[in-house]
């Protein structure tokens, strides 16, 4: 960022003299080649998302999310009624476009239009989901809408530091680490360091270049198998 000097000789930031503030996300589903973001619905998705969390029986996948396991599907269908609808934080079904079920929720939050700013989060993907090209469109979809359609200037992802898989999906994906709040959440009875992790919307086009070569079909083999990995990409986007 391109600082200035003051009359009193001091260092500031750079004038944004037509900033206006970016928009609120709203609840409107996202369409890609691999995946659909649908407005999460209780009536809709509790049935898919349940069969699909309940591929892990463990439930390893609930460690690192303030919320669940959910032993019945009754229990997901009232968390999914409590979290649909808010339009403070906008929580939407990721469906598989390879099964036309839903396999995942994420969310934007900590939303704050004034400043540009919006975090992802809440993200569960369910096994069925994970490592897909679904997986890595959706997030595309969302950051996409953030950037091109919302004038957002900063778009943020904040994890438990010790949720290797996360911090390893966001470098994946093009965040940026930015440092480490250490006792910055209390969750599940214990203590969270949590990651902080962004893209600024002058790093979103090289990123979005990025993206669309990943998703190309030419880039997967007959098997499905990626020929060039995202990271790559990236990398050469970057320069």
């Amino acid at each position: 960022m391109t600082e200035r000097i003051n009359d009193h000789g001091q260092p500031i930031g750079a004038a944004l003299p037509d900033w206006q503030g970016a928009r609120l996300p709203g609840h409107d589903g996202l369409a890609g080649r691999y995946c659909r973001v649908e407005p999460l619905d209780a009536a809709r998705h509790t049935a898919d998302l349940f069969a699909a969390f309940s591929q892990d029986p463990s439930g390893a996948i609930w460690t690192y999310i303030p919320w669940g396991p959910f032993g019945t599907e009754a229990g997901l269908r009232t968390w999914i009624q409590g979290a649909s609808g808010v339009d403070a934080q906008p929580y939407f079904a990721i469906v598989n476009g390879a099964s036309g079920r839903a396999e995942g929720v994420a969310s934007y939050m900590r939303i704050k239009p004034e400043h540009g700013v919006i975090e992802v989060g809440g993200i569960t993907y369910a096994p069925a989901l994970q490592r897909t090209p679904a997986a890595t469109e959706a997030m595309f979809l969302m950051m996409a809408r953030v950037f091109n359609d919302l004038g957002y200037r900063r778009y943020e992802w904040k994890c438990d530091a010790l949720n290797a898989p996360s911090c390893r999906a966001a470098e994946r994906l093009g965040f940026n680490y930015e440092g480490l709040f250490r006792q910055a959440v209390v969750y599940k009875g214990r203590n969270r360091d949590t990651a902080w992790y962004a893209v600024l919307d002058s790093e979103w086009p090289r990123l979005e270049a990025a993206y669309a070569e990943w998703l190309d079909p030419g880039n997967f083999n007959a098997d499905g198998q990626q020929k060039q990995s995202l990271s790559k990409l990236i990398e050469a986007h970057r320069g």
